[in-house]
C-alpha cells in the first residue's frame, strides 16, 4: 500500500484539489486551512499540490468559484423578481452549506469562469427591468447586501437542531432578565421568539420581498418622472 505522497499523480487534479479543500473547509473553517493540511486530507505531499494550483489564493478563488456554481443562476428571460428571488433563495442555501464563504464571495481579484459568468447573467437579469442604471446598481447591492447579511446573522446565531430555533438561547439569556429592566427585550423573546413555530429563517423571505417590492417601485417611480 502507498505510503503519503507516494500515489500517482494522475489520481490528483485541480478539480478533486479544490474539492476537497470545499469539504475541508466546510468541517474546519477557512482560516485554518493551509497547504498542508489540504495534502494531509488529501493524502499526498504538500508539494504535490503545486503541480496544479499555484497557492493558497488559487485554491480559494476556485473555492468561491465551485460555491458560486451551486447557487442558481438567473435567466434573463424570464421575469426578473422571480428569477431575483430564486437566486437569492439559491444563495442562501449555498452559503449555509459553506458559510466560511460570506465575507469572501466577492473579494476574488482573478474571478474564474463560474463566477464571471454568474454575474453576467445577474447584471443581465437586472438590466432587462428597463429601469435605471442607478437603480439598478442599487438594487444588486441592496439584494446581495440583504442575503449575504441574512446569511452571516445566521451562521452567527445560536440557532437549534431545526436551524431557526432560538428557544434553548432565549431561555438562557433573555428569559433570567427582569421584565422591569428589559421589558421590551423579553416581551418579544415570549411573545415571539418563543411561541410554537416561530423559525428565524421565515423572515429571510419576508424581508426579501420587501427588499424586492422596494426596488420595483423605485424603478416604477423613475421611469415616471
Amino acid at each position: 500500500m502507498p505510503e503519503r505522497g507516494d500515489r500517482p499523480r494522475g489520481r490528483l487534479g485541480r478539480d478533486q484539489i479544490i474539492g476537497a479543500a470545499v469539504e475541508l473547509a466546510d468541517e474546519i473553517g477557512l482560516e485554518p486551512l493551509t497547504i498542508r493540511r489540504l495534502a494531509d486530507h488529501l493524502g499526498v505531499r504538500p508539494m504535490s499540490l503545486y503541480h496544479y494550483v499555484q497557492n493558497k489564493d488559487d485554491i480559494i478563488d476556485g473555492m468561491v468559484g465551485r460555491v458560486f456554481a451551486e447557487v442558481e443562476r438567473p435567466d434573463p428571460t424570464s421575469p426578473w423578481k422571480d428569477e431575483v428571488r430564486a437566486r437569492a433563495r439559491s444563495l442562501r442555501g449555498a452559503l449555509r452549506r459553506h458559510p466560511w464563504a460570506i465575507p469572501i464571495m466577492e473579494s476574488r481579484r482573478t474571478p474564474g469562469a463560474e463566477i464571471l459568468d454568474h454575474h453576467e447573467a445577474m447584471l443581465a437579469t437586472w438590466l432587462s427591468t428597463g429601469y435605471s442604471m442607478a437603480v439598478v446598481a442599487h438594487g444588486l447591492a441592496v439584494v446581495d447586501a440583504f442575503v449575504y447579511g441574512f446569511a452571516l446573522q445566521e451562521a452567527a446565531l445560536p440557532l437549534g437542531e431545526s436551524g431557526g430555533d432560538l428557544t434553548e438561547a432565549s431561555e438562557q439569556v433573555v428569559m433570567p432578565l427582569s421584565p422591569e429592566q428589559y421589558p421590551s427585550l423579553v416581551r418579544f423573546t415570549t411573545e415571539h421568539v418563543m411561541q410554537p413555530g416561530y423559525d428565524f429563517g421565515d423572515s429571510f423571505e419576508v424581508g426579501l420581498g420587501y427588499v424586492l417590492d422596494g426596488v420595483e417601485r423605485a424603478g416604477e417611480a423613475a421611469a415616471g418622472a
